[in-house]
């Protein structure tokens, strides 16, 4: 959920669970272009889940995980010539690790971003992503997550 207004021209789609996001997305490729896959959804969901607050008791409790389905996976099964952009936030192996994850979900390119470099990641307003395709990888420099977004939008637009 979110409280954020909606930016003038973006059609929001509000869900709730990881289940609720594949659908939609599933639901809105048949007619899209392409798609920027930037959210993070858990990659396993809880089997059951509490429709009230669990009380605390004497006992350990045990909470069993299924996968959570893929989305970007499930788009990129059926991508045919629409553009589709992954990312990937990983601590070892980087951009061998981004260019696995773009081939087995059939991406167009995969945007890396860094966790370990100063002014990048979460909680400040600058990143350094490596734009990674089958082909090649560039690491960007410190830039604001605005510059950022409008590098991968160009970089999307030019294979459309």
């Amino acid at each position: 959920r979110t409280s954020l207004p909606v930016p003038k021209g973006v059609e929001r789609i509000d869900v709730l669970s990881a289940e609720d996001m594949y659908n939609a997305a599933v639901r809105e490729w048949e007619n899209a272009d392409g798609g920027v896959m930037c959210a993070a959804v858990a990659d396993y969901t809880p089997v059951n889940v509490a429709d009230r607050k669990l009380k605390k008791s004497d006992d350990d409790m045990r909470i069993e995980l299924k996968r959570t389905k893929d989305i970007a996976k499930e788009l990129g099964a059926t991508k045919g010539n629409r553009v589709l952009v992954g990312f990937a936030l990983e601590s070892d192996a980087g951009v061998e690790s981004a260019q696995s994850k773009l081939t087995r979900k059939n991406l167009d390119f995969i945007v890396l971003n860094s966790l370990t470099d100063s002014g990048a990641g979460f909680g400040v307003d600058t990143n350094i992503i490596t734009v990674i395709t089958k082909d090649s990888h560039v690491e960007l420099p410190l830039q604001s997550k605005e510059s950022a977004a409008n590098t991968i939008i160009d970089h999307a637009l030019k294979l459309l």
